[in-house]
């Protein structure tokens, strides 16, 4: 399913980097085609994926359900900016942005944040916990900077 690299040697630093990279990107494709059984199967056994305003869940069947919910309640358009990786051996840690369109009600209502996650090399990368965060306030909340509130 996944062409990863698991060699080592001088080039693995980049190698490595360059597969985490192309993992989140294929996560993305994978949900925004519906496929989370794809997108659930780039995360380890153990795995931990800990969305905002939701309960954490561990390992790949609860992340699969917790990503189809995601998907089936609107969320759509996932894009991920990787903006570091740190290497070391067969951990890596990534850091990126995100965007993501919601639709509500008939409207599409854009998100983006900022996202933190851990990888593996267990012969394949695998991601071992995921979380986000929104750049945006939740309604009712005052921006910071801001006297207005958040509809």
């Amino acid at each position: 399913m996944y062409a990863l690299y698991s060699g080592r040697g001088s080039g693995s630093t980049l190698n490595s980097e360059s597969a985490v990279r192309e993992l989140s990107q294929d996560f993305c494709t994978s949900f925004n085609t519906g496929n989370y059984d794809h997108a659930a199967a780039l995360f380890a056994s153990d795995a931990w994926f800990m969305p905002p305003h939701r309960e954490a869940a561990q390992g790949p069947k609860a992340i699969e359900r917790v990503i189809r919910e995601l998907g089936e309640s609107g969320y759509q358009e996932l894009r991920f900016e990787t903006t570091r990786v740190d290497h070391s051996g067969d951990i890596a840690i990534e850091i990126g942005r995100y965007v993501v369109t919601v639709q509500r009600g008939g409207s599409a209502v854009p998100d983006h944040g900022h996202y933190l996650r851990s990888w593996r090399r267990f012969g394949a990368w695998l991601i071992t916990a995921e979380c986000w965060n929104s750049s945006l306030p939740l309604a009712g909340e005052v921006c910071p900077g801001s006297s207005s509130r958040v509809a």
